[in-house]
């Protein structure tokens, strides 16, 4: 899987934000991101250095299904998602938060 379709784009949430150490920025700290699907930790840790130039220490990731919703007389499903923690080395950080 090509780097640049593995990451989708970056989970800027208040949680996550905390996470990675606010606006200033934090050595070590934890990024998230939505990924693709299929990508494993393997493909997520080589495109996270890629990509941002950072050495990444940790990866844990997790699956939220898609809910239920209704429309009119119908029920439908939506699409679920993938998310990535991603802990960085004290060495890195990145800027985009």
């Amino acid at each position: 899987m090509d780097i640049y379709h593995t990451i989708i784009r970056p989970l800027v949430t208040e949680k996550s934000t905390s996470q990675s150490g606010g606006p200033d920025g934090e050595a070590g700290a934890t990024y998230a991101f939505q990924v693709n699907l299929k990508a494993s930790k393997s493909q997520i840790r080589d495109a996270v250095e890629k990509i941002y130039g950072v050495k990444v220490v940790d990866v844990r990731t997790l699956v939220r299904a898609g809910k239920t919703r209704r429309f009119r007389f119908r029920v439908g499903q939506t699409s679920g998602m993938k998310k990535a923690y991603v802990t960085l080395d004290e060495s890195s950080k990145i800027d985009l938060f």
